[in-house]
């Protein structure tokens, strides 16, 4: 069956009447870059999203926070980066300060009906302001008559754990799409060169592309009843993804494929401000989506909070356009890690904060993934596509930089050529301004968070304590030693330090002495009994009272392999933890012990 043409506006005689309230909805899906047939991409099926651009705006250069979901919705709800919120890790329950509220509490004190279809996954509980109605049942329909509304519907088939499905799952979620809807993984010419040009790779990427179109039938059901309902004139239409590609190397990291989302805004003519919105327009500014908070107030009418790190792009009174786009990877899953990141419109830079650590760290939940298998298989056989060699290297590089315009795969790291030395110096000074400014939580470690965020109130508040900004440069410096090596007295000197992430990272650059065992802190304990293969501290901190110290030595345990033999027991018992984080790595340092 032909698929309908809606979206239509008919307008006359509407720029005379008074400019209403305008609703809101937004369609956003998982998981998703801009492999949108609006974008160009030669691939893509997405009659809908590509009318929607038609009528509205395209946005090029729209970045999330974070490559994986959770952290990035905390941004967006917010308005504020999960760094400084310390709602960066995946899965963390973060309490807010008094002062931060979800966005559509806003909208509420000022008459707007909210609701959300079905996802909030904020890494903090939802406040009982946040929505009129959050369930699977929620629709603008439900509203009391005459209320304004905000709806959101997410839209979840195209999220990784559905591109890896197989057989009759497979079929289901793509039960709508016609045979000219399908894809020929042979025929694909885009494979990103860092995936194994094999048949089980190329699967993956047809699948990804086929959800992505059983996606847009979806959009176009909510887009119908928005058509049926007459609201058409009255409503501005958003479509945006959480992420980037729900594949490895994009889906949990900061690169361009992680990083980049489609967004798509239509503005009925009668609620446009001057130059906005025109229909089949593109923008090419730089955004976050730590824009879309206050863009949606602006366009309501509704003042934007003081406290607010986004700023608005549509509606009146607009600040100057960005010069850079920031984001943040910290615990990702079951594995620790620390990157951030700096765009601009033709560079990025990454500043790798653990670069001891692997690219591609063992996560469970990723480990499904029929890609991420090949990768491992052909990793084994020391067969990995040349692009895929760093991303499966042991160890990280420091900085990373990439000229995107050029490079779009981002395969050659410019950090260490002499020609970019310039560019690399604006980033770094960039990055570090940055990291001051919001007060970025990165450096401390996890459970050292948590604590402090139960003392103070909200992890926001750890670094507002009088001399944080002292505090913070001194810890960025010397982290800076760790990573670089240098500096051997200021290492030292941090061994004795009365705060534990000081201590925390000079043990990590250190041989430490048997001592420090007996650390006050047991995250400091934790990290020197790692290198000195000391189980049984690592046994004694996995049943702490702290839900992450206890992941801290689960941690240390796995990474001993077989030397954590006589922690068997002790890793069984955390099979029952509850921290689903120490579980999973529990049963892998037990099945690397089997």
């Amino acid at each position: 069956m032909k698929r309908r043409t809606f979206l239509s506006l008919s307008s006359a005689g509407l720029l005379a009447q008074a400019r209403p309230r305008p609703n809101l909805l937004w369609i956003s899906c998982e998981d998703t870059g801009p492999q949108i047939g609006c974008y160009n991409d030669p691939h893509a099926i997405t009659p809908t999203i590509d009318r929607l651009a038609a009528q509205g705006v395209r946005y090029d250069r729209a970045y999330t926070v974070a490559g994986v979901c959770a952290p990035s919705r905390s941004g967006i709800i917010t308005g504020m980066y999960p760094s400084t919120l310390g709602s960066c890790y995946m899965r963390c329950r973060a309490a807010l300060p008094d002062f931060v509220r979800c966005f559509p509490a806003y909208l509420r004190d000022a008459g707007y009906y909210c609701s959300n279809n079905v996802k909030t996954d904020y890494n903090f509980e939802v406040p009982p302001d946040a929505w009129d109605e959050v369930s699977n049942r929620a629709h603008w329909r439900r509203r009391p008559k005459d209320r304004p509304f905000f709806a959101v519907f997410n839209l979840t088939v195209t999220h990784e754990s559905q591109i890896r499905l197989r057989g009759p799952d497979y079929d289901k979620i793509t039960d709508r799409l016609r045979p000219s809807d399908r894809q020929d993984p042979a025929r694909l010419r885009n494979l990103p060169p860092y995936y194994p040009d094999t048949p089980i790779a190329r699967r993956d990427w047809a699948n990804y592309y086929e959800c992505i179109t059983a996606m847009d039938y979806q959009a176009a059901d909510r887009l119908r009843e928005l058509e049926a309902d007459g609201l058409l004139d009255n409503t501005i239409v958003f479509f945006w993804g959480d992420h980037g590609v729900g594949l490895p190397r994009a889906k949990r990291w900061l690169y361009e494929s992680s990083t980049r989302v489609p967004l798509v805004i239509r503005i009925p003519e009668k609620l446009r401000a001057a130059g906005q919105g025109r229909p089949g327009s593109a923008d090419n500014q730089l955004l976050s989506f730590l824009d879309l908070a206050p863009t949606v107030l602006n366009l309501a009418g509704v003042p934007i909070p003081k406290h607010f790190q986004g700023r608005p792009f549509l509606g009146p009174g607009l600040p100057p356009p960005r010069q850079y786009v920031y984001g943040a990877r910290d615990r990702m899953d079951e594995r620790i890690d620390s990157v951030r990141m700096v765009r601009d419109r033709r560079y990025r830079y990454l500043r790798n904060y653990m670069p001891h650590l692997p690219y591609m760290q063992q996560l469970s939940y990723m480990e499904q993934g029929p890609t991420m298998q090949e990768l491992r298989r052909l990793a084994r056989g020391g067969a990995v596509p040349p692009a895929a060699r760093l991303c499966m290297s042991p160890t990280k590089p420091v900085e990373e930089l990439y000229d995107v315009e050029n490079d779009p795969h981002e395969l050659r790291n410019l950090a260490a050529d002499p020609r970019h030395r310039p560019t690399l110096e604006r980033f770094r000074g960039e990055h570090e301004r940055w990291s001051l400014e919001t007060r970025d939580l990165a450096l401390i470690p996890e459970p050292v968070v948590d604590e402090l965020g139960r003392k103070f109130g909200s992890r926001y508040a750890i670094l507002r304590q009088p001399g944080s900004e002292r505090y913070l440069r001194n810890l960025r410096a010397l982290v800076d030693a760790v990573n670089r090596k240098s500096s051997p007295a200021l290492l030292q000197s941090a061994l004795a330090d009365p705060d534990p992430a000081f201590r925390y990272w000079a043990v990590i650059a250190s041989d430490p002495a048997p001592s420090v065992l007996q650390d006050p802190h047991p995250v400091v304990r934790i990290a020197a009994a790692a290198k000195l293969r000391h189980v049984p501290t690592l046994i004694a901190e996995l049943s702490g009272s702290n839900p992450w110290t206890r992941h801290h030595a689960a941690l240390a345990l796995d990474d001993l392999g077989p030397a954590a033999s006589p922690a068997r027991a002790a890793l069984q018992a955390a099979l029952q933890d509850s921290n689903e984080y120490v579980v999973r790595v529990a049963t892998h340092a037990l099945a690397q012990l089997a």
